[in-house]
């Protein structure tokens, strides 16, 4: 569709970065207002808040995606999610690995981000040592991890949910909605994060349909963080010698949204570590997403909130499993700090968010 634009001098990729720029900037100052964290939602002290504006992103994610999928202005057929053979080791040992990391770094990496650009230096580290490990491992000297695990694979019949898409997304709606309207949360709040979710069908339309180009092809997106991510590291250091692309425009747009939405609500504050502890910590869980990211095929973002509306099977075990190492990391970090606690007048320190 793009070359019926008329456009001389822009091309189908280059207008793709402005498109995802436009994308971020709404993503991070509608996350940086509704604190949109998949972590929150699983172990925060605000679970049943958190997950209410996480489902609700997510209903209408799902409502969205397939509804343009039924109208035919895209499809996913091509797309990595519906790959015949399921890495199922690399997923699940990917997943359980980002789920500990976040729980480490206090903060998915599409929530760090955001708190990046409201000023926390703290994320602003743990965001640059992700991005540096996962383009190790996608194509550095940690791609052998990747490439040994993903070898252990699952044929299946089909990629998606067997079935009627349109009701399978009409049950994942209804039971997210739900669970969102009994939440607790106010109705901006939600009305915010469903303009979150509004934001992944718009992505897969814009790229898989608006942009096509025949002749100067771009790949089908939405959000995402672990790629963009390391695009954007390499981009950072070799701009003139390859072109920025659709993850490099989200992940600067994120930070401008969520740096102008905290200097217009007046929460913009410098943050940094408090122990050296602390800083290892964080370090170690940067680490771990760094690698479990890759192996997944996406994060809380590209895997959850994106890749669930696809009705993909290995998006929903991705997802699965990083709540799952989530949870785990966290029964393991309460009962490390009620240990700690009894033994100590002194509470631990706990990192703030």
């Amino acid at each position: 569709m793009f070359e019926t634009f008329g456009f001389e001098e822009l091309t189908a990729p280059q207008a793709a970065v402005y498109f995802a720029l436009v994308i971020g900037v709404a993503f991070g100052a509608l996350a940086q207002i509704t604190r949109f964290c998949f972590r929150r939602a699983i172990v925060g002290e605000d679970r049943r808040q958190a997950t209410g504006v996480w489902l609700t992103a997510l209903a209408v994610a799902v409502l969205g995606t397939q509804a343009a999928v039924s109208a035919e202005l895209i499809t996913f057929a091509d797309h990595r999610f519906m790959a015949a053979d399921l890495p199922v080791l690399a997923i699940v040992a990917g997943g359980l690995l980002f789920g500990i990391g976040m729980v480490l770094t206090r903060g998915c990496v599409s929530r760090l981000t955001v708190l990046t650009g409201s000023g926390n230096l703290r994320a602003a580290l743990v965001l640059v040592v992700f991005a540096v490990i996962a383009h190790a491992t996608l194509k550095g000297v940690l791609a052998p991890v990747r490439t040994t695990l993903a070898q252990v694979t699952v044929p299946l019949e089909t990629a998606t949910l067997p079935g009627s898409p349109l009701i399978w997304a009409a049950l994942i709606a209804v039971a997210a909605l739900a669970f969102a309207l009994r939440s607790g949360n106010r109705i901006g709040a939600l009305l915010g994060a469903a303009l979150i979710g509004a934001l992944v069908p718009l992505a897969w339309v814009g790229t898989g349909y608006v942009l096509l180009d025949e002749f100067d092809p771009i790949a089908l997106e939405s959000l995402s963080f672990t790629a963009p991510a390391a695009d954007t590291l390499f981009w950072g250091i070799a701009s003139t010698s390859i072109s920025a692309n659709f993850g490099v425009g989200l992940l600067g747009g994120v930070l401008v949204g969520a740096l102008l939405a905290a200097l217009l609500r007046g929460q913009f504050q410098w943050q940094s570590f408090e122990t050296a502890r602390q800083t290892g910590r964080y370090l170690t869980g940067a680490a771990l997403m760094g690698v479990g990211g890759v192996l997944a095929g996406g994060c809380t973002v590209g895997a959850g909130l994106s890749g669930i509306p696809t009705l993909s099977i290995s998006a929903i075990l991705a997802i699965a499993s990083i709540a799952a190492g989530g949870w785990l990391a966290g029964r393991v970090l309460s009962a490390s700090s009620s240990g700690s606690a009894a033994a100590s007048t002194t509470p631990p320190l706990q990192p703030a968010e």
